[in-house]
């Protein structure tokens, strides 16, 4: 098993400089020595075997469980040199890989009750996890750094501000918020431009804590907030928007999403979609990933995601790509994490806490490694809705920046 191991390790890994040490004790390294060197050790047998079986699913699950060390630098190190390889896939695990890609439409078959499902398992997680590494909006996507030194809480703000412009809001425009989060972007855009927002969500978490902050900042009124699926609310809607819910859309139902959205949209209409994508065409989610984190989740292409836009007859206005801003913000949610790493442990325990050091690792090293990125993408219906430059895009947000100096800070509910 060994010499197997060594073998097989020492083909995928090229760049970087990683120790392993086997269960029985061999000592070898990988890699062209460049870049500080880390160390791991392997504590069973079993799991040299999985982890060469499937990598992708074993070395997280090894992780989690404790059977895969790490004796100099973190696993994030580690993941830097896996995913940072001229291979993303080693090239044993290829077969696993084109099976997965075939059978992705089954995994990702989003129907209401699983999609239900599928939020549950990770949004309706105690609440106080999330205030272990979210700003104090609980904004749970990409921020916007508009500066390296920026702060997340201020990068958090920067984001749901860029968007506020994108959707050229006035007064009393009805917006639909899909995937609403606990509420900050539509409470932000019902306090910052008056309009009226309602948003939907399929976790019960979310749509208390979501209401409870609506009613705190007396913002009942401007900002509701329902259980229902997307495809379920009745329009019509002036504005649209969706922050980090396309994820869990599943590629099987890009057309019928936005076949929606523009049902949704009235004729003068803006929307404005906020996802992750892949830069590299398109691919399957991790099996670790799918198990663990977000089941029925999926990165899309933009080649996946252009077609379904095009048939449902909406126009592409503006196409914006977010590089390293997510690298950043998960790195600013794993230092935080890390920071106070006891306090998960003693809400779940240590096998939890381990599975959320690697989530929060493997997807910030995704961004910095992969060529993951993020994509806003400004949606009509017809052409005139939207002005032909971009200048407006500032000139709002300069306006949104000086009312918010004026409104006086919200009150944070107990426990965010």
């Amino acid at each position: 098993m060994d010499r197997l191991l060594r073998y097989f390790l020492g083909q995928f890994i090229r760049r970087g400089s990683i120790t392993f040490t086997t269960a029985s004790g061999m000592k070898f390294t990988c890699g062209d020595r460049s870049g500080p060197p880390i160390a791991a050790r392997f504590t069973t047998a079993r799991a040299e075997r999985q982890i060469l079986l499937n990598p992708e699913l074993h070395l997280g699950e090894a992780y989690m469980d404790g059977s895969f060390v790490m004796e100099q630098g973190s696993i994030a190190d580690a993941l830097a040199i896996f995913m940072g390889q001229p291979d993303m896939v080693p090239r044993w695990a290829r077969v696993q890989w084109w099976l997965r890609y075939l059978g992705r439409r089954a995994r990702q078959l989003n129907l209401r009750s699983r999609s239900r499902d599928n939020v549950a398992h990770h949004y309706d997680l105690d609440r106080r996890l999330y205030s272990l590494f979210l700003d104090a909006d609980k904004q749970y996507s990409c921020a916007y750094f508009t500066s390296p030194d920026m702060t997340l809480d201020d990068a958090q703000l920067a984001k749901k501000r860029h968007l506020a412009a994108k959707l050229l809001l006035k007064r009393g425009d009805r917006v639909l918020d899909i995937g609403s989060g606990w509420g900050g972007l539509g409470l932000y855009l019902a306090d910052m431009t008056g309009a009226d927002v309602t948003g939907v969500t399929l976790s019960t978490e979310q749509l208390q804590i979501s209401n409870a902050r609506a009613a705190e900042q007396h913002l009942e009124r401007a900002a509701r907030f329902l259980l229902r699926d997307y495809r379920d609310i009745p329009g019509p809607f002036d504005r649209i928007v969706s922050v980090g819910m396309f994820e869990h859309v599943g590629v099987a139902f890009y057309e019928t999403f936005f076949r929606r959205c523009a049902e949704l949209l009235s004729d003068d209409g803006v929307m404005v979609l906020h996802t992750i994508g892949r830069s590299t065409g398109p691919d399957v989610t991790s099996p670790w990933i799918t198990r663990y984190i977000f089941p029925g989740g999926y990165i899309p292409a933009l080649s996946e995601i252009m077609p379904a836009i095009e048939k449902a007859g909406l126009l592409v206005c503006d196409m914006e790509i977010l590089r390293l801003h997510y690298a950043e913000t998960l790195k600013a949610w794993r230092e935080r994490f890390m920071a106070r790493r006891e306090e998960a442990v003693r809400l779940y325990d240590e096998r939890f806490a381990r599975m959320w050091e690697f989530y929060l690792a493997a997807s910030e090293m995704s961004f910095r490694q992969q060529n993951m990125m993020n994509v806003q993408l400004q949606l009509t219906k017809r052409q005139g809705v939207v002005p032909i430059t971009r200048d407006y895009i500032v000139r709002e947000e300069t306006r949104l920046r000086a009312r918010e100096r004026k409104t006086r800070p919200r009150l944070q509910l107990a426990g965010e």
